[in-house]
């Protein structure tokens, strides 16, 4: 497809989320990347008149570069259904499933695909008996949060109730998940294509906010990630379908851990995922042999028309 083609572009960036500012790195760098290539594209912030800024312009696609609620649940996909606007990545229901941990997890364990067990928390939880049957050390997480914003390891029961209290601040419902003891990898997906797998590692407790944005000399990326051929093919082949169950489409990425005997276990999905320095679909690509700015290109070529 030529440049041309795309027409007028509007990437959509910021909004209101508890990751505004990642996002907001995202989209100037995929905005950069698409007038560096000579694409009519203009930013627009989401929080502020977004609905006269789509109206007001005729724009022929959207490039979604927004992260977390409001961007990334369906909401923005729904909105742009209904202004009959062609937008990049998943529809109202993948995003939506994709952005509720909860929801996702239940889908992922009905098709007996393997994520962790967890349990919903409130402020009334018997954490004792949670933590006996999970097990210590666990992950308490916000379940529509993002980029592990609100994410505590608990190692001990009097840990729990703060680490509650901190995912719930978030104004989300929270839950606990048993944590899984081994190495971390992200798949990319790009089309019907997985990318090559990343294997992070960090030494701080899990791969949190700060490890994923501020901590350059502690945090390693492994891309090549150093497994055997047949085990990165399988590990692709969970993702694929992980991604698809959710009816996710165009691009994404799944985030997994492999426990000490080799046993893969799902952790999330995400459906608009980073397009930042730090950002890890970039990394995979240019393992894959696309330059930023041809990933970007690829996104934007696979919209919703």
């Amino acid at each position: 497809m030529s440049k041309t083609d795309f027409g007028k572009v509007a990437v959509l960036m910021g909004g209101r989320s508890a990751e505004r500012e990642i996002s907001l790195i995202s989209g100037q760098a995929i905005l950069a990347a698409l007038l560096r290539q000579g694409v009519d594209a203009v930013g627009i912030d989401t929080a502020h008149s977004l609905l006269s800024q789509l109206t007001e312009t005729r724009f022929d696609r959207i490039f979604i570069a927004l992260h977390g609620r409001g961007g990334e649940d369906g909401t923005i996909q729904g909105l742009l259904e209904h202004l009959g606007l062609p937008y990049t990545g998943s529809g109202v229901l993948g995003s939506a499933l994709g952005m509720d941990k909860q929801r996702c997890k239940l889908l992922w364990h009905g098709l007996q695909l393997p994520t962790p067990e967890f349990e919903m928390l409130h402020s009334d939880s018997d954490f004792t008996a949670i933590a006996k049957r999970l097990g210590l050390p666990l992950m308490v997480k916000p379940v529509l949060e993002g980029s592990s914003v609100g994410v505590s390891k608990v190692q001990t029961v009097d840990e729990f109730k703060a680490a509650y209290t901190q995912a719930a601040s978030c104004q989300s419902p929270v839950m606990a998940e048993r944590f899984i003891e081994g190495t971390e990898y992200t798949a990319a997906v790009l089309g019907q294509t997985p990318l090559p797998l990343i294997r992070l590692e960090t030494p701080r407790t899990f791969y949190d906010y700060e490890a994923k944005y501020s901590d350059d000399a502690a945090t390693l990326y492994h891309c090549p990630c150093g497994l055997p051929p047949e085990q990165e093919q399988a590990l692709q082949q969970l993702v694929l379908q992980a991604f698809h169950a959710v009816g996710a489409r165009a691009w994404g990425r799944v985030d997994l851990m492999c426990d000490r005997q080799g046993q893969p276990w799902l952790l999330e999905i995400n459906t608009v995922p980073g397009m930042t320095s730090h950002s890890l679909v970039p990394m995979a690509a240019k393992q894959a042999g696309l330059s930023f700015d041809e990933l970007v290109l690829q996104v934007l070529s696979t919209v919703t028309q």
